[in-house]
Protein backbone atom coordinates (compact mmCIF):
# COMPACT_ATOMS: atom_id res chain seq x y z
CA UNK A 1 0.00 0.00 0.00
CA UNK A 2 2.91 2.36 0.68
CA UNK A 3 4.16 2.50 -2.91
CA UNK A 4 0.67 3.10 -4.24
CA UNK A 5 0.12 5.81 -1.63
CA UNK A 6 3.26 7.68 -2.67
CA UNK A 7 2.45 7.59 -6.39
CA UNK A 8 -1.18 8.57 -5.78
CA UNK A 9 -0.24 11.47 -3.50
CA UNK A 10 2.24 12.74 -6.07
CA UNK A 11 -0.33 12.66 -8.85
CA UNK A 12 -2.98 14.34 -6.71
CA UNK A 13 -0.82 17.06 -5.16
CA UNK A 14 0.66 18.06 -8.51
CA UNK A 15 -2.81 18.36 -10.07
CA UNK A 16 -4.20 21.85 -10.76
CA UNK A 17 -7.61 21.93 -9.03
CA UNK A 18 -8.52 25.12 -7.21
CA UNK A 19 -12.07 25.60 -5.95
CA UNK A 20 -14.61 25.59 -8.76
CA UNK A 21 -12.10 24.05 -11.19
CA UNK A 22 -11.59 20.54 -9.78
CA UNK A 23 -11.43 18.75 -13.14
CA UNK A 24 -7.93 17.26 -12.80
CA UNK A 25 -8.55 15.69 -9.38
CA UNK A 26 -12.00 14.51 -10.49
CA UNK A 27 -10.38 12.76 -13.46
CA UNK A 28 -7.93 10.98 -11.13
CA UNK A 29 -10.80 9.89 -8.85
CA UNK A 30 -12.72 8.45 -11.82
CA UNK A 31 -9.66 6.76 -13.30
CA UNK A 32 -8.63 5.16 -9.99
CA UNK A 33 -12.11 3.93 -9.03
CA UNK A 34 -13.41 2.86 -12.42
CA UNK A 35 -14.38 -0.78 -12.05
CA UNK A 36 -14.75 -0.52 -8.28
CA UNK A 37 -18.37 0.61 -8.30
CA UNK A 38 -21.00 2.80 -9.94
CA UNK A 39 -19.70 6.28 -10.78
CA UNK A 40 -21.90 9.39 -10.77
CA UNK A 41 -21.77 13.12 -10.07
CA UNK A 42 -24.00 15.93 -8.95
CA UNK A 43 -24.66 19.09 -10.93
CA UNK A 44 -21.99 21.09 -9.08
CA UNK A 45 -19.26 18.60 -9.99
CA UNK A 46 -18.91 16.50 -6.84
CA UNK A 47 -18.28 12.89 -7.79
CA UNK A 48 -19.25 9.53 -6.25
CA UNK A 49 -18.45 5.85 -6.53
CA UNK A 50 -21.00 3.51 -4.93
CA UNK A 51 -19.81 0.05 -3.87
CA UNK A 52 -22.28 -2.59 -2.70
CA UNK A 53 -26.05 -2.86 -2.88
CA UNK A 54 -27.26 -3.57 0.66
CA UNK A 55 -27.05 -2.10 4.13
CA UNK A 56 -26.79 1.48 5.44
CA UNK A 57 -25.37 4.14 3.15
CA UNK A 58 -21.89 4.99 4.45
CA UNK A 59 -20.19 7.98 2.83
CA UNK A 60 -16.40 8.35 2.89
CA UNK A 61 -15.55 11.72 1.36
CA UNK A 62 -12.79 14.24 0.90
CA UNK A 63 -12.85 17.57 -0.88
CA UNK A 64 -11.12 17.83 -4.24
CA UNK A 65 -10.32 21.52 -4.27
CA UNK A 66 -7.24 23.38 -3.08
CA UNK A 67 -6.70 27.02 -2.19
CA UNK A 68 -5.57 29.12 -5.12
CA UNK A 69 -6.32 32.31 -7.01
CA UNK A 70 -8.18 33.72 -10.01
CA UNK A 71 -7.21 36.34 -12.59
CA UNK A 72 -9.09 39.52 -11.73
CA UNK A 73 -7.59 42.14 -14.05
CA UNK A 74 -4.80 42.50 -16.59
CA UNK A 75 -2.78 45.70 -16.43
CA UNK A 76 -1.95 47.61 -19.64
CA UNK A 77 1.70 46.53 -19.32
CA UNK A 78 0.88 42.82 -19.02
CA UNK A 79 0.82 41.99 -15.31
CA UNK A 80 -1.99 40.00 -13.71
CA UNK A 81 -3.87 41.16 -10.65
CA UNK A 82 -5.67 38.40 -8.81
CA UNK A 83 -8.08 37.44 -6.05
CA UNK A 84 -7.63 34.67 -3.51
CA UNK A 85 -9.74 31.52 -3.67
CA UNK A 86 -9.78 30.16 -0.12
CA UNK A 87 -7.73 31.25 2.86
CA UNK A 88 -4.22 32.58 2.25
CA UNK A 89 -1.75 34.26 4.59
CA UNK A 90 0.00 37.02 2.68
CA UNK A 91 3.34 36.21 4.35
CA UNK A 92 3.47 33.04 2.23
CA UNK A 93 2.93 34.54 -1.21
CA UNK A 94 5.68 36.81 -2.50
CA UNK A 95 8.23 35.24 -4.89
CA UNK A 96 6.23 32.01 -5.16
CA UNK A 97 5.59 30.33 -8.50
CA UNK A 98 2.07 29.83 -9.80
CA UNK A 99 0.38 28.38 -12.89
CA UNK A 100 -2.52 29.95 -14.73
CA UNK A 101 -4.79 27.36 -16.37
CA UNK A 102 -6.12 28.87 -19.60
CA UNK A 103 -9.38 28.00 -21.30
CA UNK A 104 -7.46 26.13 -24.00
CA UNK A 105 -5.91 23.90 -21.32
CA UNK A 106 -2.42 25.40 -21.37
CA UNK A 107 -0.64 26.19 -18.11
CA UNK A 108 1.23 29.47 -18.00
CA UNK A 109 3.98 29.81 -15.41
CA UNK A 110 4.30 33.02 -13.42
CA UNK A 111 5.62 34.44 -10.17
CA UNK A 112 3.83 36.46 -7.50
CA UNK A 113 5.60 39.79 -7.09
CA UNK A 114 5.22 43.35 -5.82
CA UNK A 115 6.98 46.67 -5.98
CA UNK A 116 10.59 45.84 -4.91
CA UNK A 117 11.62 46.93 -1.41
CA UNK A 118 14.40 49.04 -2.96
CA UNK A 119 11.73 51.49 -4.15
CA UNK A 120 9.62 51.57 -0.98
CA UNK A 121 9.85 53.93 2.00
CA UNK A 122 11.43 52.36 5.09
CA UNK A 123 8.14 52.19 7.00
CA UNK A 124 6.38 50.44 4.12
CA UNK A 125 9.11 47.82 3.85
CA UNK A 126 8.18 46.57 7.32
CA UNK A 127 4.52 46.07 6.47
CA UNK A 128 3.04 42.87 5.09
CA UNK A 129 1.92 43.33 1.50
CA UNK A 130 -1.77 42.70 0.85
CA UNK A 131 -2.93 40.68 -2.14
CA UNK A 132 -4.25 43.91 -3.64
CA UNK A 133 -0.66 45.20 -3.73
CA UNK A 134 0.68 42.09 -5.47
CA UNK A 135 0.65 41.00 -9.09
CA UNK A 136 1.71 38.00 -11.16
CA UNK A 137 4.46 38.37 -13.74
CA UNK A 138 4.25 35.90 -16.66
CA UNK A 139 6.75 37.75 -18.86
CA UNK A 140 4.14 39.45 -21.04
CA UNK A 141 4.67 42.84 -22.68
CA UNK A 142 1.10 44.14 -22.70
CA UNK A 143 -2.51 43.28 -21.95
CA UNK A 144 -2.95 42.31 -25.60
CA UNK A 145 0.09 40.04 -25.36
CA UNK A 146 -1.38 38.37 -22.27
CA UNK A 147 -4.70 37.64 -23.96
CA UNK A 148 -3.68 36.90 -27.55
CA UNK A 149 -0.27 35.23 -27.21
CA UNK A 150 -0.44 33.70 -23.72
CA UNK A 151 -4.16 32.91 -23.91
CA UNK A 152 -4.87 34.19 -20.39
CA UNK A 153 -8.30 35.67 -19.67
CA UNK A 154 -10.17 37.13 -16.74
CA UNK A 155 -11.49 34.37 -14.48
CA UNK A 156 -8.76 31.85 -15.27
CA UNK A 157 -7.85 29.76 -12.19
CA UNK A 158 -4.37 29.96 -10.70
CA UNK A 159 -2.72 27.23 -8.64
CA UNK A 160 0.56 27.11 -6.69
CA UNK A 161 3.48 25.33 -8.32
CA UNK A 162 5.33 22.90 -6.06
CA UNK A 163 6.69 19.47 -6.91
CA UNK A 164 5.95 16.47 -4.67
CA UNK A 165 9.34 15.95 -3.02
CA UNK A 166 10.72 13.34 -0.60
CA UNK A 167 12.71 14.79 2.31
CA UNK A 168 15.90 13.30 3.74
CA UNK A 169 13.96 11.65 6.54
CA UNK A 170 12.23 8.46 5.44
CA UNK A 171 8.48 8.78 4.83
CA UNK A 172 8.51 12.57 5.07
CA UNK A 173 7.29 14.44 1.99
CA UNK A 174 6.81 18.05 0.92
CA UNK A 175 4.19 19.28 -1.55
CA UNK A 176 1.36 21.73 -2.04
CA UNK A 177 -2.30 20.86 -1.48
CA UNK A 178 -2.00 18.13 1.15
CA UNK A 179 -5.20 19.88 2.26
CA UNK A 180 -6.98 17.98 0.95
CA UNK A 181 -5.24 15.60 -1.40
CA UNK A 182 -4.49 13.51 1.70
CA UNK A 183 -8.22 13.04 2.18
CA UNK A 184 -8.78 12.34 -1.50
CA UNK A 185 -6.00 9.75 -1.66
CA UNK A 186 -7.34 8.04 1.47
CA UNK A 187 -10.86 8.00 0.01
CA UNK A 188 -9.59 6.42 -3.20
CA UNK A 189 -7.44 3.82 -1.45
CA UNK A 190 -10.23 2.93 0.98
CA UNK A 191 -12.48 2.27 -2.00
CA UNK A 192 -9.90 0.21 -3.83
CA UNK A 193 -9.22 -1.95 -0.78
CA UNK A 194 -12.90 -2.50 0.04
CA UNK A 195 -14.34 -2.77 -3.46
CA UNK A 196 -13.86 -6.53 -3.62
CA UNK A 197 -13.85 -7.24 0.12
CA UNK A 198 -16.82 -7.83 2.44
CA UNK A 199 -18.35 -4.81 4.22
CA UNK A 200 -21.82 -4.62 5.78
CA UNK A 201 -23.03 -1.51 4.00
CA UNK A 202 -23.39 0.42 0.78
CA UNK A 203 -20.11 2.31 0.63
CA UNK A 204 -20.22 5.65 -1.18
CA UNK A 205 -16.86 7.22 -1.97
CA UNK A 206 -17.09 10.94 -2.59
CA UNK A 207 -15.04 13.88 -3.79
CA UNK A 208 -16.68 17.22 -3.09
CA UNK A 209 -16.10 20.59 -4.72
CA UNK A 210 -15.59 24.07 -3.28
CA UNK A 211 -14.92 23.18 0.36
CA UNK A 212 -12.31 25.92 0.66
CA UNK A 213 -14.83 28.65 -0.17
CA UNK A 214 -17.58 27.70 2.25
CA UNK A 215 -18.32 23.95 2.21
CA UNK A 216 -20.47 24.51 -0.88
CA UNK A 217 -20.08 21.17 -2.60
CA UNK A 218 -20.99 19.18 0.51
CA UNK A 219 -24.49 20.68 0.50
CA UNK A 220 -25.49 19.24 -2.86
CA UNK A 221 -23.38 16.11 -2.37
CA UNK A 222 -25.40 15.23 0.72
CA UNK A 223 -28.65 15.55 -1.20
CA UNK A 224 -27.41 13.27 -3.99
CA UNK A 225 -25.53 10.67 -1.93
CA UNK A 226 -28.18 10.49 0.85
CA UNK A 227 -25.79 8.97 3.41
CA UNK A 228 -26.91 7.49 6.70
CA UNK A 229 -23.48 8.30 8.14
CA UNK A 230 -20.48 10.26 6.85
CA UNK A 231 -16.76 9.90 7.44
CA UNK A 232 -14.98 13.08 6.33
CA UNK A 233 -11.30 12.66 5.44
CA UNK A 234 -9.00 15.67 5.72
CA UNK A 235 -5.46 17.03 5.67
CA UNK A 236 -5.70 19.22 8.81
CA UNK A 237 -3.00 21.59 10.12
CA UNK A 238 -0.26 20.16 12.32
CA UNK A 239 0.57 22.08 15.50
CA UNK A 240 3.97 20.61 16.38
CA UNK A 241 6.23 23.47 15.27
CA UNK A 242 7.92 26.30 17.23
CA UNK A 243 5.43 28.82 18.56
CA UNK A 244 2.93 26.23 19.74
CA UNK A 245 2.61 24.57 23.09
CA UNK A 246 4.07 21.06 23.11
CA UNK A 247 1.78 20.06 25.98
CA UNK A 248 -1.29 21.13 23.97
CA UNK A 249 -0.17 19.58 20.66
CA UNK A 250 -2.91 17.49 19.03
CA UNK A 251 -1.57 17.29 15.49
CA UNK A 252 1.96 15.92 15.65
CA UNK A 253 3.65 14.45 12.58
CA UNK A 254 4.25 10.82 13.40
CA UNK A 255 1.44 10.79 15.97
CA UNK A 256 -0.95 8.88 13.74
CA UNK A 257 -4.36 9.60 12.30
CA UNK A 258 -6.38 12.43 13.80
CA UNK A 259 -9.90 11.93 15.15
CA UNK A 260 -11.52 15.38 15.35
CA UNK A 261 -14.21 15.76 17.99
CA UNK A 262 -14.92 19.46 17.60
CA UNK A 263 -14.31 22.58 15.56
CA UNK A 264 -16.51 25.69 15.23
CA UNK A 265 -18.38 24.22 12.23
CA UNK A 266 -19.28 20.76 13.58
CA UNK A 267 -19.38 18.56 16.67
CA UNK A 268 -18.68 14.91 15.84
CA UNK A 269 -21.48 12.48 16.55
CA UNK A 270 -20.30 11.27 19.99
CA UNK A 271 -21.17 7.63 19.39
CA UNK A 272 -19.46 7.58 16.02
CA UNK A 273 -16.36 9.31 17.40
CA UNK A 274 -16.23 6.89 20.32
CA UNK A 275 -16.45 3.98 17.89
CA UNK A 276 -13.53 5.37 15.87
CA UNK A 277 -11.42 5.78 19.02
CA UNK A 278 -12.27 2.28 20.26
CA UNK A 279 -11.40 0.74 16.89
CA UNK A 280 -8.08 2.58 16.76
CA UNK A 281 -7.17 1.38 20.24
CA UNK A 282 -8.28 -2.20 19.61
CA UNK A 283 -6.48 -2.35 16.27
CA UNK A 284 -3.24 -0.76 17.42
CA UNK A 285 -3.74 2.11 14.96
CA UNK A 286 -1.75 5.17 16.01
CA UNK A 287 -4.11 8.08 16.52
CA UNK A 288 -4.47 11.48 18.16
CA UNK A 289 -7.70 13.02 19.39
CA UNK A 290 -8.30 16.61 18.41
CA UNK A 291 -10.51 19.45 19.66
CA UNK A 292 -10.02 22.65 17.62
CA UNK A 293 -10.77 26.29 18.45
CA UNK A 294 -10.78 27.29 14.77
CA UNK A 295 -11.09 25.85 11.28
CA UNK A 296 -13.76 23.72 9.71
CA UNK A 297 -14.44 20.88 7.29
CA UNK A 298 -17.20 19.53 5.08
CA UNK A 299 -18.72 18.00 8.22
CA UNK A 300 -20.06 21.49 8.91
CA UNK A 301 -22.41 21.11 5.94
CA UNK A 302 -22.94 17.35 5.98
CA UNK A 303 -24.14 17.11 9.57
CA UNK A 304 -26.90 19.65 8.90
CA UNK A 305 -28.02 18.18 5.58
CA UNK A 306 -31.24 16.29 4.91
CA UNK A 307 -32.67 15.16 8.28
CA UNK A 308 -29.20 15.29 9.86
CA UNK A 309 -26.22 13.05 9.12
CA UNK A 310 -23.97 11.69 11.91
CA UNK A 311 -20.39 12.66 11.03
CA UNK A 312 -16.83 12.25 12.18
CA UNK A 313 -13.69 13.85 10.73
CA UNK A 314 -10.53 11.78 10.37
CA UNK A 315 -7.27 13.15 9.06
CA UNK A 316 -3.51 13.00 8.66
CA UNK A 317 -1.85 16.21 9.87
CA UNK A 318 0.25 18.39 7.57
CA UNK A 319 2.54 21.26 8.49
CA UNK A 320 2.11 24.59 6.68
CA UNK A 321 -1.18 23.89 4.87
CA UNK A 322 -2.50 26.66 2.63
CA UNK A 323 1.00 27.35 1.38
CA UNK A 324 3.23 26.19 -1.46
CA UNK A 325 5.17 23.73 0.72
CA UNK A 326 3.42 21.55 3.28
CA UNK A 327 5.07 18.57 5.01
CA UNK A 328 3.62 15.20 6.03
CA UNK A 329 4.73 11.93 7.58
CA UNK A 330 3.43 9.17 5.32
CA UNK A 331 2.88 6.86 8.29
CA UNK A 332 0.11 9.16 9.55
CA UNK A 333 -1.60 8.82 6.18
CA UNK A 334 -1.31 5.02 6.24
CA UNK A 335 -2.83 4.97 9.73
CA UNK A 336 -5.66 7.14 8.39
CA UNK A 337 -6.45 4.61 5.67
CA UNK A 338 -6.34 1.72 8.16
CA UNK A 339 -8.68 3.50 10.58
CA UNK A 340 -11.10 4.47 7.82
CA UNK A 341 -11.33 0.87 6.61
CA UNK A 342 -11.84 -0.41 10.16
CA UNK A 343 -14.61 2.12 10.75
CA UNK A 344 -16.40 1.31 7.49
CA UNK A 345 -16.32 -2.41 8.30
CA UNK A 346 -17.86 -1.72 11.72
CA UNK A 347 -20.82 0.25 10.39
CA UNK A 348 -23.46 -2.42 9.97
CA UNK A 349 -27.20 -1.73 10.09
CA UNK A 350 -27.53 -2.04 13.87
CA UNK A 351 -24.49 0.12 14.59
CA UNK A 352 -25.60 2.89 12.23
CA UNK A 353 -29.12 2.85 13.68
CA UNK A 354 -27.69 3.24 17.18
CA UNK A 355 -25.84 6.44 16.18
CA UNK A 356 -29.13 8.33 16.05
CA UNK A 357 -31.30 6.33 18.43
CA UNK A 358 -32.36 9.23 20.65
CA UNK A 359 -35.75 7.91 21.81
Amino acid sequence: MREKAVSLLQELTEAHSVSGHEDEVRAIFVDELEGCGELSSDRNGSVFCEVGTAGPRVLVAGHMDEVGFMVQTITPDGFLQFVAIGGWWEHNLLSQRVEILTRSGNKILGVIASCPPHFLPEAQRRQVMTIEQMFIDIGAASARDVMENFGVALGDPIAPVSAFTPLAREDWFMAKAFDNRLGMAATIQTGQLLAHAPHPNRLILGGTVQEEVGLRGARTAAAVARPDVAIILEGPPADDTPGGSRSECQGRLGGGAQIRLFDPTAIANPRLARLAIDLARAGGIAHQITVRRSGGTDAGAFHLANAGIPCVVLGAPARYIHSHNAIINLQDYLHLVSLTIALVRALDEATVAELTAYL
